[in-house]
């Protein structure tokens, strides 16, 4: 496996870029670590597939430098960039048994066949298929095939990395989830670098050690799952990550505290001095509590979600939404407080710093 390192990597798709406008990816300067899980999370066009086949060689960036373990690998080919690569659709061949299957690509190099019959029933224990060693691969479920095209990968010795675009779309849900644990404790396991490409919030945070948060072509963020829920770093990862998402709100700030309205809300501290631009409130719904003292509030609507209830409500004339425990009433003059532990500041979508 290989350390991967992104340098300054910008690609257009359009033959004479102008701006950045006219860019898929904007700039992206980021080291993936040897043995390291990052999942690439952001919604669709936002660049993530681009630079996940600009890692694999399946597209040449228009300005960067990619380096494996510091090697200048950016004007290789897929093959002697040594990655394997797992898609959405499984790529195998249905009329192999499952056995052949993870053997074509040790046989296509010239491995000899003692050392292809042991690294192939490793790598069927590895992934759970050495029960259907024998079976055809047509016959297989979804789950079962995308098994055999994640084997494809494991059983080389020569991979750099695994990359992951989008490969448990068609899974069922239930075996989403086995899928994602097996993945991880394989990771565990044998330290293999893993980049894992998800517009799914749940894939990205439960797969990923580290989540690489992207956003019209550019990084907003990167960082553990913890981090991009407590501290997010721009409004868009407060939005797209968690459910419901972070609620944002414009405020004029003054010192400890940010006035919305009539309201007037008390922050954890003063942000630095000299903040201009846009500036926004942004508090998740799980730091917002429902009671009968607070903040005036009107409730349009309650979902109850099972183990807690998400309570959509209007304040100062905003749409805002709370989660309060199942059991937890809601008084017949309801009001919200903010937990200051739970509040950022930003200007012009940028998390701003805050001291005591």
């Amino acid at each position: 496996m290989a350390r991967i390192d992104c340098n300054h990597i910008r690609h257009a798709y359009g033959p004479h870029p102008k701006s950045d406008k006219d860019y898929a990816l904007k700039e992206v300067h980021h080291a993936f670590e040897d043995g390291g899980a990052y999942a690439l999370l952001g919604p669709s066009g936002c660049g993530k597939t681009t630079l996940l086949n600009i890692i694999s060689g399946l597209l040449y960036p228009s300005h960067g430098e990619l380096l494996f373990d510091g090697k200048d690998v950016t004007n290789l080919s897929t093959q002697e960039r040594n990655i394997a690569q797992v898609f959405q659709f499984p790529v195998i061949y249905d009329t192999m048994t499952v056995y052949d299957n993870l053997a074509f690509p040790l046989r296509n190099r010239g491995v000899p066949e003692p050392d292809v019959d042991r690294k192939v029933r490793e790598t069927l224990e590895m992934t759970g298929l050495a029960d259907m060693a024998k079976r055809k691969a047509r016959g297989l479920t979804a789950d079962q095939k995308q098994k055999i095209s994640l084997g494809r990968g494991l059983v080389r010795s020569d991979v750099n990395a695994i990359l992951f675009d989008e490969p448990l779309t068609v899974i069922d849900p239930h075996m989403k989830w086995v899928l994602r644990s097996q993945l991880k404790q394989l990771h565990r396991r044998f330290g293999f670098t893993m980049v894992y490409v998800t517009h799914d919030q749940t894939e990205a945070l439960t797969f990923a050690e580290n989540v690489v948060v992207m956003y019209e072509g550019e990084i907003v963020q990167i960082g553990s799952p913890a981090e991009l829920f407590e501290r997010p770093k721009h409004t868009f990862v407060g939005y797209f990550i968690g459910s419901p998402g972070m609620n944002v709100m414009p405020v004029a700030v003054e010192g400890r505290s940010a006035r919305l309205g009539s309201q007037t809300i008390e922050l954890p501290g003063a942000p630095r001095a000299g903040i201009t631009g846009a500036i926004e409130l942004g508090i998740r719904p799980e730091y917002i509590r429902l009671g009968a003292s607070g903040m005036p509030v009107s409730i349009r609507k309650v979902e109850d979600i099972g183990r807690h209830k998400v309570v959509r409500a209007s304040f100062e004339g905003r749409d805002i939404a709370a989660i309060i425990g199942e059991d937890e009433d809601i008084p017949a003059d309801p009001k919200i407080a903010f937990d200051p532990a739970g509040i950022n500041i930003y200007a012009d979508s940028w998390r701003v710093e805050m001291g005591g």
